[in-house]
């Protein structure tokens, strides 16, 4: 069988750790921030660490 083809939006979005974990970062953080409260923004600040099913599925379009 064939290998799958790269997706360039999925090698934008998301990064492997050195442990092979898969990171993203929070939704919600691109436009109409005013409603946030501080604490709001600062918890979109962290990254993301997905669970293993996604991670599967994200590094298998890497």
């Amino acid at each position: 069988m064939p290998k799958n083809k790269s997706k360039g939006a999925v090698k934008k979005r998301f990064k492997i750790t050195k442990s092979g974990k898969v990171r993203s970062s929070r939704p919600g953080r691109g436009h109409m921030h005013a409603a946030y409260d501080g604490s709001t923004s600062r918890k979109l600040r962290s990254g993301l660490i997905l669970n293993k099913t996604f991670g599967d599925l994200i590094k298998a379009m890497m």
